[in-house]
């Protein structure tokens, strides 16, 4: 069986990415696709419970290690069970966020070390990666306007704006860094344009497939 094809979602805060996922997967199906949509952290019972962890304001500083090692714990669970028993099925698997929000979050925003960071991703993933990533990229404080709008703001939401800051310019290195997976859309302009775009990228992949 042909193995599926592997999409991730990607960007900062207030970028558009629930909506989006939303118009990738329609497109997919009405392209006769089987597709499974997911998200990180979580995706399964225990990584969702991780994510709650992760997620969740709290008294406790969490340390930087820890918040790490706890997404790769719910990473590794949901590979283990989901995606890939998907992707041998030939199934495409549409994901919200995956390991280059580790880049961009524990990497840019933590300033974690990147060697760390490479070296989970080989032990975890081993050759797993993304076949596409569309990047929503917007302006930091538009991005966080609309997700003040939203209500109350998790544990990362509560970050200062120079952490975000960060987060989108590792976003947009890991972007140069890996060109022929990472495709950039400008999350601030009208939603039409933007689902055009991200479309435009979904047609091509559709046409190599």
């Amino acid at each position: 069986m042909k193995q599926g094809i592997f999409i991730t979602l990607e960007g900062g805060e207030g970028v558009g990415k629930s909506t989006n996922i939303l118009f990738i997967k329609n497109q997919l199906e009405a392209a006769g696709i089987s597709v499974i949509m997911t998200r990180e952290p979580g995706g399964t019972e225990f990584s969702e419970k991780i994510r709650q962890l992760l997620l969740e304001n709290r008294d406790e500083i969490v340390t930087e290690q820890a918040e790490i090692l706890l997404m790769f714990a719910a990473r590794a669970q949901h590979i283990q069970h989901v995606i890939q028993p998907a992707l041998s099925q030939g199934q495409w698997v549409l994901c919200d966020r995956f390991t280059d929000s580790t880049y961009a979050y524990q990497g840019g925003g933590r300033k974690m070390d990147i060697n760390m960071i490479e070296w989970l991703e080989n032990k975890i993933q081993g050759a797993l990666r993304p076949d596409l990533t569309i990047l929503l990229d917007a302006p930091v404080a538009i991005g966080m306007d609309r997700a003040n709008k939203r209500g109350k703001l998790d544990r990362f939401e509560s970050e200062q704006q120079t952490f975000y800051e960060n987060v989108r310019a590792a976003y947009l290195k890991r972007a140069q860094q890996k060109p022929d997976q990472i495709r950039v859309i400008n999350a601030d302009q009208s939603l039409d344009r933007v689902k055009n775009e991200i479309g435009f990228e979904i047609q091509q992949l559709l046409s190599r497939r």
